[in-house]
């Protein structure tokens, strides 16, 4: 079976990322914003995927090609080489058409230039009263290594030294305090011009002050990358939260995986940072005068003509006079999709909740939790009213866990009871029940939705959230509640109690490879067979093996896949029937859904799961079967409006490389076009 490795075409996303920085259609600061997207995707992949691939080089062939599908040499060559082709790219794009573009609005971003000698004075000021508190110089030693551990993901500046009237050179280091002051700083205009530096450039500037009596002969900015994945050895911890806790601490020390270095840096300097830091030459790789360019993000350019023109999220009629949400869902099901349309009814949902008389129970479950998080507010809020509030809070969020630790700790505090996680599972589920007893009897109401209960990311991620309270709908989600809150999944006669959700490693691979069957049998008895799917990532070995096999008889396959892709497209004899195509736009795609059939007799299931080996075998993930003629039309017409998109959308031909879409019948975005579409339905 022919699949893609997984970190290639992980970086032919990223790259799709950086098409948007290159593209003159977007607004010129979002040109900018996607250029720091690129560069914290790029620095999480050294985080967390390149060591893994870096480990794997050290096994033999036969492992390797288990793993990786062909030599690992040539995985990891032509990663390397796509890394620096990309960067090579970025710095193109960032110097060649965005900084220029940038000054034509009157604004200089000071890149590989000097600031501006009026602004001596100010600067100066700036470094002695607001940044020199901030600085830790370390003299360095070849014969003690341990006076300076760099952190993860953190900058530095590396200073050649020779004191004055002296030969001998010193090693010193710089930590360039970002975070507790600004990178970028915006400088007083000069004839109306803004001008903007960054803090590494005022740092060197004012070296003299930093090292009194010694003369810097040269100032090399350093970055280094650490394994920041956590391996927690669950089964031998009985307090996942101290674990954790631990891990965190030992993330910013891990093993290194890059050393990002500035050009200019000569040799002898290299030779010493490899020595005193241990690390060989394949972990280093040459980078720019300026690392850690998701700063870009935080440029002070505060101009609205230069950004995306804002949209109000839309509401829906009937819940725009709504005083009662729990009536409004018990009278109809209703689908929302973010962020094209307003979030409120979640925050109602969990705020109604908590004020209710009649509420007596909610559970939920919490994976990547805002920082400021109206909806932990509103449960402590219940919990201190007196209901029952059972949160399952999952810890193993990645780079999320401190946060979620902050949150648990204070939901606690309010009496709300925290399920910190299942051994060795993930739970990445988005569900919500509340349980509600008034004079008419019990009544319960679900939220299922493709994205998390995080109200920051609902404006920038699209999803789709459902609100019901079928009955067994919320009867199968109570029974999973139920076994969560045991800490064990289901399994034998109690796993077959699911007909309305899809949950993994209960029954959703069964499901699905039911539904693929279908599609395959309609071919056989001379119908049209046809499955429609959007994911985050296909990866799963035997998912993509079912999709081959429906190729092969047939069915014709339309999948919008956003990051990761290891199913190949349009290969004879296996994949002529399936077309892949990937989106990047204003929004990032984070929906997952399904439809399998076409029309009226459409199957459609929404979700959290993309189909990856982690999410399918490792997580507990859920989805749902659309009944409700109007979601399943709606989801339907979503997936045909992205499926026209002749704007940002690419398809994914045989080599893996990405094409454009030809504009045979005009310019469509889908992303704009759902917006429309959502408007005037209502």
């Amino acid at each position: 079976m022919i699949v893609y490795n997984r970190d290639l075409s992980w970086l032919g996303f990223n790259e799709r990322v950086l098409h948007e920085a290159a593209c003159a259609d977007v607004p010129l600061l979002e040109r900018f914003r996607f250029l720091a997207i690129f560069s914290s995707n790029l620095d999480e992949f050294f985080r967390v995927r390149y060591p893994e691939l870096a480990a794997l080089s050290a096994l033999g062939k036969k492992t390797k090609r288990k793993w990786l599908g062909e030599d690992e040499e040539i995985v990891a060559a032509k990663v390397q080489e796509e890394i620096r082709r990309q960067q090579t790219r970025f710095g193109e794009i960032l110097q060649k058409q965005l900084i220029p573009a940038l000054h034509q609005q009157g604004v200089t971003l000071c890149y590989h230039q000097p600031f501006p000698e009026e602004h001596a004075t100010e600067v100066r000021q700036l470094f002695l009263s607001e940044i020199l508190a901030y600085l830790q110089p370390v003299l360095l030693s070849e014969r003690d290594a341990t006076v300076f551990i760099p952190e993860n993901n953190q900058l530095y500046l590396v200073c050649l030294l020779q004191q004055t009237g002296q030969d001998v050179l010193q090693y010193a280091i710089l930590k360039i305090p970002a975070g507790p002051v600004p990178r970028l700083w915006s400088l007083s205009p000069i004839e109306g011009h803004q001008y903007i530096v960054f803090l590494d450039d005022m740092i060197r500037a004012h070296l003299h002050y930093i090292f009194p009596g010694f003369e810097c002969l040269g100032c090399y900015a350093i970055k280094l990358n650490r394994n920041a994945d956590l391996h927690l050895e669950e089964r031998f911890e009985k307090n996942i939260l101290s674990a954790i806790e631990r891990q965190l601490k030992r993330r910013d020390f891990g093993a290194p995986s890059r050393l990002l270095y500035e050009d200019t840096m000569p040799d002898n300097v290299l030779l010493f940072l490899s020595s005193y830091l241990g690390i060989s030459y394949d972990e280093m790789f040459c980078g720019g005068r300026y690392h850690n360019l998701k700063d870009l993000m935080d440029l002070q350019v505060h101009d609205p003509n230069l950004c995306f023109t804002a949209r109000t999220p839309l509401l829906p009629a009937r819940l725009s006079t709504c005083t009662d949400l729990f009536r409004a869902i018990e009278e109809r099901s209703f689908l929302l999709h973010f962020p094209y349309e307003s979030y409120s009814p979640v925050l109602i949902f969990f705020s109604q909740a908590a004020v209710d008389p009649f509420v007596t129970e909610v559970k939920v479950t919490l994976y990547r939790v805002a920082s400021e998080s109206i909806i932990v507010r509103a449960l402590m809020n219940a919990a201190r009213n007196g209901k029952k509030v059972t949160v399952f809070l999952e810890l193993k969020a990645r780079f999320d866990e401190a946060n979620n630790i902050r949150w648990g700790r204070e939901m606690e505090q309010a009496g709300v009871q925290i399920i910190y996680n299942i051994p060795e599972v993930k739970v990445h589920s988005k569900i919500a029940l509340v349980h509600r007893q008034s004079k008419g009897g019990s009544r319960s109401y679900a939220i299922l939705s493709t994205g998390n209960f995080n109200e920051k990311t609902a404006g920038i991620y699209t999803d789709h959230t459902l609100f019901t309270a079928d009955g067994p709908t919320c009867r199968e989600l109570g029974t999973l509640f139920l076994f969560l809150e045991k800490g064990k999944q289901p399994k034998g006669k109690h796993a077959s109690g699911f007909e309305k959700l899809l949950v993994s490693q209960i029954n959703m691979i069964d499901r699905f490879e039911a539904l693929i069957a279908g599609e395959i049998q309609k071919m056989s008895e001379g119908r049209s067979g046809m499955i429609r799917i959007k994911l985050n990532n296909l990866e799963e070995p035997y998912m993509i093996s079912l999709l081959y096999k429906a190729s092969r008889a047939g069915v014709r396959i339309q999948l919008l896949v956003r990051s990761i892709c290891c199913l190949v497209p349009g290969v004879q004899g296996q994949s002529e029937h399936i077309e892949v195509r990937r989106i990047v736009d204003r929004y990032l795609e984070h929906s997952r859904f399904f439809i399998f059939g076409s029309d009226e007799e459409a199957t459609v299931i929404m979700g959290s799961s993309d189909w990856m080996t982690r999410n399918l075998r490792r997580r507990v993930e859920v989805c749902t079967v659309l009944d409700e003629a109007e979601h399943k039309n709606v989801l339907i017409e979503y997936f045909g409006i992205q499926w026209r998109d002749t704007d940002k959308a690419v398809r994914l031909m045989p080599d893996m490389t990405q094409q454009r879409l030809p504009e045979t019948e005009g310019r469509h975005n889908a992303q704009q076009e759902i917006f429309d579409y959502l408007k005037h339905k209502g």
